[in-house]
């Protein structure tokens, strides 16, 4: 049996080569369609503008999780997002999920998130219970008063009929919160600005 394949000279180019001076003719990619890499989200430092994309984007993943996965409200709440606590969790848990079933990852990586998922399952069921949110109800998080604190004010369930119309509010809050936060800070940054050039 003999080998007939033939072999390229040392000295050609590979065949997707390119020389330099064609680089005009290839077509160009707009950079704001090019879609980045899944990364971590920090919740504590998004934009106004950040937190609005990501809010919209973790709601739909969360939601899909739910109807996908048939978790019940013991363990993904319809308030989710009222709970610092669980969109943490829920978010690290969409950034492993979008990084398993990423393309370029290997085949076992799927089977890895769902291991994780089994033991996510676990911290949620223990974040609901701690947290006092329910299916038609939420209360804010119990925290607990360390000596020389003051008392932590008595909370209350309060009754929520519409959840879709209480997520947007929320994040409008969130958003609009933010939004004045940035503000302020260039504010200041354009009155220290100003003070330089007085000077």
């Amino acid at each position: 049996m003999t080998i007939t394949d033939e072999v390229p000279e040392f000295d050609e180019p590979e065949p997707d080569q390119l020389d330099e001076d064609d680089s005009e003719d290839r077509p160009q990619i707009d950079s704001d369609l090019v879609a980045e890499p899944p990364h971590p989200v920090n919740w504590n430092l998004l934009t106004a503008e950040e937190a609005e994309a990501e809010w919209a984007e973790l709601d739909r993943w969360v939601t899909w999780l739910r109807h996908t996965y048939g978790l019940p409200a013991s363990v993904l709440p319809p308030f989710w997002h009222r709970h610092s606590e669980l969109v943490w969790e829920l978010s690290a848990l969409h950034i492993h999920w979008l990084c398993a079933y990423d393309p370029e990852q290997n085949g076992s990586a799927p089977s890895g998130w769902h291991r994780d998922f089994a033991d996510t399952r676990n911290r949620l069921r223990d974040w609901v219970a701690a947290s006092g949110t329910r299916l038609d109800r939420d209360r804010p998080t119990r925290q607990t008063s360390w000596p020389g604190e003051d008392p932590v004010p008595a909370i209350e369930d309060v009754a929520i009929a519409d959840r879709d119309e209480d997520f947007r509010m929320f994040v409008e809050t969130d958003i609009a919160k933010r939004q004045e936060a940035e503000d302020a800070f260039f504010a200041e940054l354009a009155a220290g600005d100003d003070d330089e050039r007085n000077r």
